[in-house]
């Protein structure tokens, strides 16, 4: 029932999906982040580095920014991928017939 409903792709549908797609990126980023982080921190910890922190965190803001960029990039386009498999090439329709 669910599967075998049309695909019916129309321009709010794939901004929602962009924008879902993009903020997944931007989460998938921060956890990314956040274990860096903990690597550095463990790696200064055990070698007697000193940490500079930048507001609460121990990662440049660069470093911080290049982080969120590229969750951002990588959502959208994971996104862009995903609509186009999903309701242009409609992979899950074609997966289903062959069984």
């Amino acid at each position: 029932m669910f599967f075998s409903a049309p695909a019916n792709p129309t321009k709010f549908k794939h901004a929602v999906y962009l924008s879902a797609s993009t903020l997944l990126g931007i989460l998938v980023s921060l956890l990314v982040h956040a274990g860096v982080e903990a690597i550095y921190l463990a790696w200064a910890e055990s070698s007697g580095k000193q940490v500079v922190w930048y507001g609460g965190c121990a990662l440049h803001p660069v470093i911080q920014i290049v982080f969120i960029f590229l969750g951002v990039i990588g959502g959208f386009l994971l996104g862009r991928l995903w609509w186009r498999l999903v309701y242009i090439e409609r992979k899950w329709a074609q997966a289903k017939k062959n069984v």
